[in-house]
């Protein structure tokens, strides 16, 4: 008499992949070795139809010099560009010179750039640095960046700003999309803003001293964001090792 066979038992539907897993990154094995030439030329590309980064605009307006660009720099800390551009404009559309805005009083600034982070503290940075400069520069900031980091509230980020814009020195500003995505490309590993310019400074080429914060600044708002970035239709994707990345688009 022939044996039965046991019932086979039912095959269960195969589990469904969480949202983690199905946007899991992809190991380093399937990245190419990183080249940052090409890479910057695919950001330099994707950026183009971004809005400039504030600095940078207000230059091509008109107010390119160290006075006005250090100004504005202050006036952008920890502000969005969107805010902290208009707020540029009104204030160097009222007093562009060191002279005429020492003449201005600290309340009447506070007026003119009112909507940006830590207006009043701002304002009164901006009137120091302008009676300084007039009294003990004889109104002609100079081009040092010791110089510059003397002033309350003017660090290195910017300080390299102004002169690589005002000036044409080469020197990298990094603010947090420059320290965020260049950690995140894994170009270099550094835990701090000021870490992450000397890494920088110790490889990247030269001639991308000054670019590389005009092309991350748009690149970091809009496609490598602080959360959730768009990594499925980034063009950085095949080299970018998406250091920290545990969730994106």
């Amino acid at each position: 008499m022939a044996l039965k066979k046991p019932p086979t038992a039912p095959r269960r539907a195969p589990r469904a992949q969480s949202a983690r897993t199905a946007h899991a990154v992809p190991s380093d094995t399937d990245k190419l070795p990183f080249d940052i030439e090409e890479v910057l030329r695919r950001v330099r590309h994707e950026v183009r139809s971004f809005a400039d980064a504030a600095m940078f605009e207000l230059a091509a307006k008109g107010h390119g010099s160290l006075f006005e660009q250090l100004i504005a720099c202050i006036l952008s800390i920890r502000t969005l560009d969107e805010v902290s551009l208009p707020a540029s404009l009104r204030l160097l559309g009222r007093a562009h010179t060191p002279e005429a805005l020492a003449r201005l009083t600290p309340e009447e600034i506070d007026s003119l750039i009112r909507p940006v982070t830590f207006h009043e503290g701002k304002a009164h940075q901006v009137h120091a640095i302008a009676v300084r400069t007039r009294d003990a520069f004889h109104g002609q900031l100079p081009a040092d960046a010791d110089v510059l980091q003397s002033f309350k509230g003017v660090g290195p980020k910017c300080a390299h700003l102004a002169l690589g814009i005002a000036c044409g020195h080469e020197v990298i500003s990094v603010d947090i999309h420059v320290h965020r995505v260049t950690n995140r490309w894994g170009y270099v590993k550094a835990s701090t803003p000021e870490r992450t310019l000397a890494a920088l400074e110790a490889v990247l080429p030269r001639p991308y001293w000054v670019e590389l914060n005009r092309l991350l600044v748009p690149f970091g708002k809009h496609v490598c964001t602080g959360s959730r970035p768009k990594c499925s239709t980034c063009p950085v994707l095949p080299y970018c090792r998406q250091e920290g990345v545990t969730s994106h688009r």
